[in-house]
């Protein structure tokens, strides 16, 4: 197969992804034949494509084009530096959410980090290398999602991933009062029916208990709320993200807790408040 073919190639499976309402045709067709020949996008001009790169890429292309998540083709989704291993069952780490890792980081934690719905790790794996406390806890319920998570943590010494959901009472119960500072992720979307074409069919094919929380995307909220009150130290600090309609109920939950002050709204790169930030009163 020739350079002249492979941009054909690339070509083709670009109108495809464009016929499918795919959001980002070109980009994710050259993606996918880059992972397939194992060089970075930017180097695909020099790529000299292997046997059976045309039967290969036509499969990926297809998984596409029936709105299968490009991360799950190419098996990894980028956080921060790194690429991190998702798959079917793992939720998929958003690049807003780097907004909270770096609020996060800019606390300046230095004992116990706990982060909420951990999914593949990548909040936890983001604080432990950039901030460095002593400990970062990854907290999941599922057992795929832990395998993921413990697997992208491998290299990271201070961080543990456990099996525990966010809005258990008696979660850690050990660390009552000691934690420096809780990030959480939850799931947060309205829930509403695929077949009413509101949302992108890729958000169906994450895991739907990590995306949906109820009809006002807030029971995983209700829940944690309490529990963060529970765990962390007096100062210490507690991140949310939320639905990007939900922001106002955020703050008055966290407010009628009873258990915070400095409660503010944050918004993301987009200038939406999708974050909500708090600290722990230091006297009840």
């Amino acid at each position: 197969m020739k350079q002249s073919s492979l941009r054909s190639a690339i070509d083709n499976a670009t109108q495809s992804l464009i016929d499918a309402h795919v959001a980002s045709p070109e980009v994710d067709a050259r993606l996918i034949a880059a992972h397939l020949l194992g060089v970075p996008a930017t180097q695909l001009i020099l790529a000299e494509p292997t046997p059976g790169f045309e039967a290969d890429y036509a499969a990926l292309i297809a998984r596409r084009v029936e709105r299968e998540p490009l991360q799950h083709i190419l098996g990894t989704a980028a956080f921060g530096v790194h690429d991190l291993k998702v798959g079917p069952g793992v939720f998929i780490p958003r690049p807003e959410t780097e907004v909270l890792a770096e609020w996060a980081v800019e606390q300046a934690p230095t004992g116990t980090v706990v982060d909420f719905g951990t999914g593949s790790g990548a909040l936890a794996i983001y604080i432990a290398e950039r901030a460095r406390p002593e400990l970062v806890i990854g907290v999941e319920k599922s057992p795929v999602a832990i395998a993921a998570a413990r697997e992208n943590a491998a290299a990271h010494s201070n961080v543990r991933i456990i099996e525990g959901d966010m809005t258990d009472p008696d979660l850690l119960s050990e660390l009552t009062g000691t934690v420096d500072l809780i990030v959480a992720n939850p799931p947060y979307v309205p829930f509403v029916p695929e077949e009413s074409g509101e949302l992108e069919p890729e958000v169906y094919r994450d895991p739907l208990d990590a995306v949906f929380s109820g009809d006002d995307g807030m029971e995983a909220i209700r829940g944690l709320i309490p529990v963060a009150a529970r765990l962390l130290a007096p100062g210490g600090k507690l991140g949310i993200e939320h639905d990007d309609t939900t922001a106002a109920l955020t703050c008055e939950l966290v407010e009628a807790d009873g258990s915070f002050e400095n409660i503010r709204n944050m918004p993301d790169l987009t200038g939406r408040d999708r974050f909500v930030t708090a600290s722990k009163l230091r006297t009840n």
